[in-house]
C-alpha cells in the first residue's frame, strides 16, 4: 500500500508540462478542481478525463505510475460509492432488502462520485509529479506575495508546504524500515480484529513519531547552520518567468472550462 502512494513524489523529465511556469502549474490545478466540479454529467467527466490523459500524456509519465496512485484511495472510493449507492434517492427500484434500497439515481450517483474522485486525484498528482520541491515553493511564494503586504506569512507558508510534500516520501520509506524491523522481532500487522489491529500499531507508530520529530530538529539545525532567517531580501538563484507555452496551457484550460459549461447548457448526460 506505501508504495502506490505517489503524492509528494517528483518525477524528473523534461516534457512540456515539466517546463511550464510552477505558477501556472499551481493556478491549473485550481482551475481543474473547479471544473471537475462545474461537471454536471459524465460527458464533461469524459472531456476532463481526455484533458487528463493528454497532460499526462505530453509530460511523459508512465500511466501505470497514475493508476498506482489510485490505490491508496480505493478504500474511500468503494465507500463513497456503497454510500452514495444506497442513499442515491428517488428513482426507479431495481433493488429492495429491508431499509437498503437501490435506485437508478442511486447507480448514477455513485458512479459519479467515484469518476470524480478518481479525477481528482489523477490530475493533482500531474503536480507534484512533473514539479520539483524548490519550483512549487518558489510558485507559491509567488502567488501568496501580494497577501504579504497584510501580514500573511507567504515565503513560511510555502516552505512548510514543500517540506511538508518532500517529506512524504522519506516518511513512507521510514514507515516500510520499521515495518519490516517489528516482523522480524515477530510483530503481526495483519492478523485479528480491528482493536487488535489497532493496539498492534503502537510498535511502529511511536518509532515512526521520533524519527520525525528527530528529522525534523536535524533539519532546523542544517537550516540554522545556513544562516536561514525567512524571505526577506533573500533572492532567486532561477527567476520565474511566464512563456508562451504558459499562455498555451491557460488557453487550453479555458477551452476544457467552456466545453464543460456547455455541456452542461444542453443537458448532455
Amino acid at each position: 500500500m506505501l508504495n502506490n502512494i505517489t503524492i509528494g513524489q517528483y518525477f524528473p523529465g523534461t516534457s512540456p508540462v515539466h517546463s511550464l511556469d510552477p505558477r501556472t502549474k499551481i493556478l491549473a490545478v485550481v482551475a481543474y478542481i473547479v471544473v471537475i466540479f462545474l461537471s454536471q454529467g459524465f460527458a464533461g467527466f469524459l472531456a476532463i478525463a481526455a484533458f487528463t490523459l493528454l497532460c499526462a500524456w505530453l509530460s511523459r509519465i508512465p500511466l501505470r505510475f497514475l493508476v498506482r496512485g489510485l490505490k491508496p484511495i480505493a478504500m474511500i472510493m468503494a465507500f463513497t460509492f456503497v454510500l452514495n449507492l444506497f442513499l442515491g434517492g428517488s428513482g426507479r427500484v431495481l433493488w429492495s432488502w429491508g431499509p437498503l434500497t437501490i435506485t437508478e439515481q442511486g447507480i448514477r450517483n455513485a458512479l459519479f462520485m467515484a469518476v470524480r474522485l478518481i479525477l481528482l486525484v489523477t490530475g493533482t498528482q500531474l503536480l507534484t509529479l512533473t514539479t520539483s520541491p524548490i519550483s512549487l515553493t518558489d510558485g507559491l511564494e509567488s502567488l501568496f506575495k501580494p497577501f504579504a503586504r497584510i501580514g500573511f506569512p507567504a515565503h513560511e507558508l510555502a516552505m512548510m508546504m514543500s517540506i511538508a510534500l518532500r517529506f512524504i516520501p522519506t516518511l513512507i520509506e521510514e514507515t516500510q524500515k520499521i515495518t519490516f524491523a517489528q516482523k522480524a522481532r515477530g510483530a503481526d500487522f495483519e492478523s485479528g480484529n480491528l482493536i487488535r489491529r489497532a493496539k498492534a500499531m503502537l510498535p511502529l507508530l511511536v518509532p515512526l513519531f521520533v524519527s520525525a520529530f528527530r528529522r525534523a530538529d536535524e533539519l532546523a539545525m542544517a537550516m540554522e547552520a545556513r544562516c536561514y532567517r525567512g524571505g526577506t531580501g533573500r533572492t532567486k538563484m532561477n527567476p520565474l518567468h511566464y512563456h508562451r507555452r504558459d499562455l498555451y496551457a491557460a488557453g487550453a484550460l479555458a477551452l476544457l472550462a467552456a466545453i464543460v459549461v456547455l455541456l452542461n447548457a444542453v443537458g448532455a448526460f
